[in-house]
């Protein structure tokens, strides 16, 4: 069966957008990429079975972003992988992450 697990739209200690800013959108769908970028060099691919995903959740103030990963729980390889990483969220932006966020 089909799993997901709603990590974070950003590494735990960093702020995030905040639903309700005028540029909330863009920012967030920003952040949520280079979340994700950041999560598959620091885990590495996801194996089949697994993928990263934006997520959009309703809120009595709005839709707000989040990063999910997905995975077939009869998938031993994916299941591990979706596991380690709801475990061992980094803390902080890495360098590229950084950069991804300034770039226009």
């Amino acid at each position: 069966m089909l799993e997901s697990l709603s990590l974070s739209p950003t590494p735990v200690g960093e702020e995030c957008a905040q639903l309700g800013d005028s540029n909330y959108s863009s920012r967030a769908r920003k952040e949520c990429s280079a979340f994700i970028n950041q999560l598959i060099r620091e885990f590495g691919e996801p194996p089949a079975g697994a993928g990263f995903k934006i997520s959009q959740n309703h809120h009595d103030f709005g839709t707000y972003l989040d990063v999910e990963i997905s995975f077939r729980d009869e998938d031993e390889a994916a299941a591990a992988y979706a596991y380690e990483i709801e475990a061992n969220l980094p803390e902080y932006w890495d360098e590229v992450a950084h950069k991804e966020l300034i770039a226009e």
